[in-house]
């Protein structure tokens, strides 16, 4: 999905913008020795399920601090997630160069109206922080929107891209 949307798949350096094809996902994790942004390369080019057991990989290393320098570098998108410890939703700092990073909270029901009643729904709260220098709120926005067509329709993940938006 970030293909679709460069300039959240971009860095800002001395002044310039720079964009990526590949999506170089950075994904923050916490480790003995504090917080580590480890980076899956070329991101877009994993399945779903590679995708995962990469991210796991690499969370694994870094908690048991295994990490090379190139898991560390060259990220291009930060996700970080505090889901894990009860935090609803958050403000993630960006992860310079990058151009905008992804936080994600806890899944937690919340009542939501579905064909004019209300329900209990699993939910999380997905905030963005983007360097304006770069993307403005617009742009962030159409990015949301998309994420959310995604996930609201989880088999679209399967799907090759660019028929996943």
């Amino acid at each position: 999905m970030l293909p679709a949307h460069p300039l959240l798949n971009a860095t800002w350096d001395d002044g310039q913008v720079r964009t990526y094809h590949d999506v170089h996902l950075s994904v923050a994790v916490a480790g003995p020795q504090g917080l580590v942004v480890s980076v899956i390369h070329s991101a877009q080019a994993l399945s779903v399920e590679a995708l995962a057991r990469a991210r796991h990989d690499l969370a694994e290393r870094a908690r048991q601090g295994r990490l090379a320098p190139a898991d560390l570098r060259g990220g291009t998108f930060t996700l970080t997630n505090l889901g894990m410890y009860g935090v609803d939703a958050f403000i993630p700092i960006l992860n310079p160069p990058q151009s905008a990073i992804l936080a994600a909270g806890a899944i937690v029901e919340r009542p939501v109206g579905e064909e004019g009643r209300v329900a209990l729904r699993p939910t999380m709260q997905l905030t963005l922080a983007a360097d304006h220098r770069v993307v403005d709120g617009a742009q962030a926005a159409l990015f949301l929107r998309d994420l959310r067509a995604l996930l609201e329709t989880p088999a679209r993940l399967l799907l090759p891209y660019p028929a996943t938006i």
